[in-house]
């Protein structure tokens, strides 16, 4: 393969290797960088992890959970690369590679949006080349920095979660929760309340009658490495705080969070993804989309909440033409 510049007859740079390390000041770390984060509470570092090379598009991947990691984002190497996408591999703090401090008060919605505007400054990213991509938690956390930070964004994308926690909830218990064996629902319910979500039982119950239903449907067995890496990394002292310890719904400090009404702010290009069998009902997704300034709706009829994996090429087709368009100026 042939790196560095491609040059026009006149020596005009055209296009410069998508693998090109010419000027990158994280070579030696393979494109790994641990980035200083500033909080209330001390100083901390993060990981973060840049592929390839875009000056127009750059992808900074915002996980979920809140405290998985960003593996589960892995299969994007195979596609990615392809596109010509530059894209950040990034855990969040309290995730694995990145420090993971005990203390509570660090677990809150607007301390995550500084830390990612920090993350951003660190890294370069600007209106010019920034796209941000959350998935789960990280699309709450990806609305929330549009809502605050739109000036820097080229383009946003919401991937497999709603802009209501309560209408999650509520979908949890109207469409979910309904489809489930009554049995297996009452034992879970049960264990819920006493408080014991800690007993094995909880996720034996859990995997089959849920997990391979809404969350990734295939046999647990057989889930990519990528994603069994990611959730055997889970932090639950970030977790539990932020989410809840329910697997059906939440109700730790996001249980009130709701941004419906004030989408029509964000102005910038911005791909909602949904799916048939998520644990988001896809048709809030879709009607998320139309609230946007310059939205648009990708619906993965065969996916679920990991539906960049159980609907691959739905949604993979998806994200790249979406960003080829913005490039193109058509959204």
């Amino acid at each position: 393969m042939t790196t560095g510049s491609h040059h026009d007859p006149s020596g005009a740079v055209l296009v410069r290797s998508y693998f090109d390390v010419v000027g990158r000041d994280d070579v030696l770390s393979g494109g790994v960088r641990l980035i200083p984060i500033v909080t209330p509470y001390g100083s901390f570092r993060v990981w973060t992890k840049r592929v390839g090379n875009s000056p127009t598009a750059r992808i900074l991947l915002l996980h979920g959970g809140p405290g998985v990691t960003h593996e589960y984002f892995e299969a994007f190497d195979s596609y990615f690369p392809a596109a010509g996408i530059e894209y950040y591999y990034y855990d969040q703090l309290g995730s694995a590679f990145s420090d993971q401090p005990d203390i509570d008060d660090l677990w809150d919605l607007p301390r995550f949006v500084d830390e990612v505007e920090q993350v951003r400054q660190a890294l370069g990213l600007r209106r010019e080349n920034f796209y941000l991509l959350g998935h789960s938690w990280g699309g709450v956390l990806a609305m929330e920095y549009a809502l605050r930070h739109q000036e820097h964004l080229k383009g946003l994308i919401v991937s497999n979660m709603r802009s209501s926690v309560p209408a999650y909830n509520e979908y949890a218990r109207t469409a979910i929760m309904p489809t489930m064996d009554p049995a297996a629902l009452a034992e879970i319910q049960r264990i819920e309340s006493e408080g014991t979500t800690d007993d094995p039982r909880y996720m034996e119950l859990l995997i089959p009658h849920h997990y391979e239903q809404h969350v990734l449907r295939m046999p647990q067995a057989e889930w990519p490495d990528p994603v069994q890496r990611a959730f055997k990394r889970l932090n639950p002292k970030v977790y539990v705080p932020m989410q809840g310890p329910s697997e059906l719904g939440a109700s730790g400090k996001l249980v009130d969070w709701d941004r419906s009404a004030e989408l029509g702010r964000i102005a910038v290009p911005t791909l909602v993804i949904g799916a048939r069998h998520d644990t988001m009902d896809p048709a809030h997704m879709e009607w998320m989309s139309r609230q946007f300034k310059r939205g648009r709706y990708l619906h993965c009829p065969n996916g679920s909440h990991l539906a960049m994996y159980d609907d691959q090429p739905t949604y993979v087709a998806g994200v790249t033409g979406f960003i080829a368009d913005v490039e193109r100026g058509l959204v």
